[in-house]
């Protein structure tokens, strides 16, 4: 048994944990309990680990100090949403403890767990109970207990997961929102996927080069045997790499199309080329889409509800290993493509100030996009409810803004934490004005004057961003018993800062009680966003019901073309 842990080692644990939490995505987006399309636990986590996995590819490490600063580096920049982003304080805690070693003990690798643990309670400002903090607590505490009793690395992290796992089963007894779904916390149990996966490594059970990312094979070693499930809808897992004719190609449309015929979506990109990780039931259909962004490279396509039978039949599960070793190889060489003497491209260079104040906002749709460039913003960070940018998204955008001070609006709740870590990694001063929404975004901008002091802005943006209320009409992405409340998917949703006033199969129906909950806060001016999947006509029809039930008020209706959300309502 490995007594300890080197580089090499170490950066096969991360590559094989990257494949377990992709193949579990789904199984763990769908603990999330709200219904509305967003960018899902699972998929956020995924992301973010998918950063430091394609960075530990590129090379080998000569210590295992030197693996873990890599892996820390690459998921605090590709770190996505409050999962993604609490995932990489974790290991940037690790990283830390393990500076300066070559190799790692079971006393060390224990201690860096807690270390991590300790970094991500200090960045979240109101931790809450119920969540991957507390599971990744109780783990790392029962890890460094039986470390110190001289446990090896195997036994220490046996423990972790014990203790890590009746934790994650405490979380729906712990938080009201789990406890009213009877669901346990995704992001705790992203968290011991991980660990599961990293134990399975230690043990030679797993190795990366041979896991299929989304084989049943994978699933059911880092999920835990006897739980394997058999699915009945978006059975193919499809992996695909197209090489990109315009390197600065805008992929959320295929995002946004690709999320309709699948699930477990994940999309990585470079100036040469994107990957695409989907499940779906018509993989030809989604080739055929994502070769209008470039040309196909390189796929693979398995069907997982047959793997799932055969593993449950006692059987191996088939996967196309070939092919994961082809596209291993692609990977490295597309990673060594570029000389090391070539300067940073043009979008990772840091613009001299030419004035003091500077804006970079996080919105999605061109009618948004313009809005927000005509308010001030000198940066758009295209992003939302279900594509939650990277911090090095909103990085790369705060440092090409030509100012000493940058102010960043994040729009939506779960992008505020990514915003944050950018502050440490520019030489910029950037302040997160932490709007949830756009309406709040758009208000606040409206208040901007480049010729105020800095508090003077941050008060008057901040007391704007208060004054608003936005309520949000989408679809539920899902069937849900939501706080008592039956919802189906497809029906229409209406949430009122952030919480759920109803669904609706009706569109009279829902006008009616969103006018009469916008009337309690007896507003001045309301404005309409349209999105992209409505018409102008749709627009006004919605202006026309909230103007009939709000008289005193100002409606307009602007044309804000943003996915998912059919209307986004600012109420001032």
């Amino acid at each position: 048994m490995r007594e300890y842990i080197d580089a090499a080692a170490f950066k096969e644990m991360i590559l094989c944990a990257d494949a377990a939490l992709h193949a579990n995505i789904q199984a763990i987006n769908d603990l999330n309990v709200f219904p509305v399309p967003d960018g899902d636990t699972g998929t956020n986590m995924g992301l973010t680990i998918n950063n430091a996995a394609a960075e530990l590819r590129k090379k080998d490490f000569e210590t295992v100090a030197a693996a873990a600063e890599c892996v820390a580096s690459a998921m605090l920049r590709g770190a996505r949403g409050n999962s993604g982003v609490i995932l990489s304080l974790l290991f940037r805690g690790i990283s830390r403890r393990l500076k300066g070693l070559e190799t790692a003990g079971a006393a060390e690798f224990a201690g860096a767990m807690n270390d991590g643990v300790e970094a991500a309670y200090k960045a979240v400002m109101k931790p809450a109970e119920g969540t991957i903090l507390t599971v990744s607590r109780l783990a790392s505490a029962a890890a460094v207990r039986v470390a110190e009793k001289g446990a090896n690395l195997e036994g220490t992290l046996v423990t972790a997961i014990e203790a890590g796992d009746e934790a994650l089963e405490d979380t729906v007894n712990q938080n009201p929102v789990l406890k009213k779904a009877g669901v346990i916390d995704a992001g705790g149990k992203g968290y011991m996927v991980i660990l599961g996966a990293i134990l399975a490594s230690l043990r030679g059970e797993i190795r990366s080069e041979t896991m299929a990312a989304g084989s049943a094979a994978v699933r059911e070693a880092a999920w835990g045997a006897g739980e394997v499930e058999v699915p009945e809808k978006n059975i193919f897992d499809t992996v695909y790499i197209v090489r990109k004719r315009d390197p600065h190609v805008d992929l959320l449309p295929l995002r946004l199309y690709l999320d309709s015929i699948g699930d477990s979506l994940v999309i990585s990109d470079d100036d040469e080329i994107f990957k695409v990780h989907v499940h779906t039931d018509i993989p030809g259909a989604a080739l055929t889409e994502s070769q209008k962004y470039g040309a196909l490279d390189i796929a693979k396509i398995e069907n997982m509800q047959l793997q799932a039978l055969d593993l449950l039949g006692g059987r191996e599960a088939k996967s196309t290993d070939d092919l994961e070793k082809v596209e291993k190889e692609l990977e490295g060489q597309t990673a060594c493509a570029a000389p090391e003497a070539q300067p940073e491209p043009e979008e990772d260079t840091v613009a001299p100030p030419e004035k003091e104040f500077g804006v970079v906002a996080v919105c999605a749709g061109k009618g948004m996009e313009d809005l927000f460039r005509e308010l001030g913003a000198d940066g758009i960070v295209t992003g939302g409810q279900t594509m939650n940018p990277s911090t090095d998204d909103i990085l790369r955008e705060v440092n090409r803004t030509p100012a000493s001070t940058v102010f960043v609006f994040p729009n939506n709740k779960n992008i505020i934490m990514a915003a944050e870590q950018c502050v440490p990694l520019t030489e910029k001063k950037v302040i997160v004005m932490p709007s949830k929404t756009v309406p709040q975004g758009i208000s606040a901008l409206l208040n901007f004057s480049p010729d105020e002091t800095e508090e003077s802005l941050v008060g008057a943006m901040g007391e704007a961003m208060g004054n608003v209320h936005t309520a949000m009409v989408t679809y539920a992405a899902r069937d849900s018993d939501f706080d008592g409340h039956e919802i189906h998917a497809g029906e229409h949703l209406v949430l009122l800062d952030g919480a759920l006033l109803g669904s609706y199969t009706a569109l009279d129906a829902l006008y009616a009680d969103l006018g009469e909950a916008c009337a309690r806060f007896h507003p001045e001016f309301v404005t309409v966003y349209y999105g992209a999947d409505v018409t102008a006509e749709d627009g006004e029809d919605a202006s026309a019901a909230l103007s009939a039930a709000l008289p005193e008020a100002e409606v307009s209706v602007v044309n804000g073309g943003q996915p998912v959300y059919y209307f986004m309502i600012s109420i001032e």
